[in-house]
């Protein structure tokens, strides 16, 4: 579980980022974390990775402060992260070496095993001696997934990861989230995207600093209002059946997909 306790965040120049934030997220959940640019999401999600400092309250990855400078090894091995930025995350000319110097630096054991397993993961395995500068931005992002995942973390963070993407690689991302949360990860997701807002279990809301709402998915109807405030683009297709819904029409989602939602229609509308 990641625990995160009466937490504030300051700038070194004094100006307050993030107050009185309490949050638990449980194992095999994924949370979404959106809200308007400024509402300081990235910054919440570099704090939960310990690559910033907490001015105030604390954050515990499975009981371990993520400031705890012993047990760093440890809490790298439990927690990735993927960035917005596919090209800053991948040091390296080569795909293989790129994926391995995090688990020769985490000294972790099989490898060869781990990073084949990943690129499986991300279907990427026949890219393992390509050179990366030759790889699209969607496909060096897809490598930056199978880095995190060659590491077997729990948790999972992705601050916007498919922000600089085209729409055939958000599909591929899409598809490795879905995977992911079937086989039980943690993730916590940045984003302004409803179609990655609807891969959640969770959805929360950061305005003013702090935590406005959060709401299970379900709740996601009632909850309109509050997500376009935070300038979240409503696909039509959500404003569809929240009118068949407000029409007592019973509406059936399992998988929340776009697609889905489109069959859910066609079914209640008679084709």
């Amino acid at each position: 579980m990641i625990q995160i306790k009466d937490l504030d965040f300051c700038y070194a120049s004094g100006q307050s980022v993030l107050e009185k934030i309490n949050l638990e997220i449980k194992e095999g959940e994924v949370v979404s974390i959106i809200g308007r640019n400024g509402a300081g999401k990235s910054s919440l999600v570099r704090l939960i990775a310990g690559l910033a400092k907490p001015t105030k309250g604390e954050i515990l990855v499975d009981d371990i402060s993520v400031q705890d400078k012993k047990k760093a090894k440890e809490l790298r091995r439990k927690l990735g992260i993927v960035f917005q930025n596919p090209e800053n995350q991948i040091l390296f000319p080569r795909v293989y070496e790129d994926m391995e110097f995090a688990l020769k630096n985490l000294e972790l054991p099989n490898r060869e095993i781990r990073i084949q397993n990943a690129l499986q993961k991300v279907e990427m395995e026949n890219y393992r001696e390509h050179d990366t500068y030759e790889l699209s931005l969607g496909q060096k992002q897809r490598i930056n997934f199978a880095s995190v995942l060659a590491v077997e973390p729990k948790y999972i963070i992705l601050d916007e990861p498919t922000t600089m993407i085209d729409s055939k690689g958000k599909e591929k991302i899409y598809e490795i989230v879905k995977n992911l949360k079937k086989e039980g990860y943690t993730i916590i997701y940045v984003t302004n995207l409803m179609e990655e807002i609807i891969l959640s279990d969770r959805i929360l809301i950061l305005e003013d600093k702090k935590v406005k709402t959060i709401f299970p998915k379900i709740e996601i109807f009632e909850k309109i209002e509050l997500l376009e405030e935070s300038k979240i683009k409503i696909p039509e297709i959500l404003k569809i059946i929240l009118q068949l819904k407000k029409q007592n029409i019973e509406i059936h989602l399992k998988e929340w997909t776009i697609e889905e939602m489109t069959n859910e229609i066609v079914r209640v509308c008679g084709g």
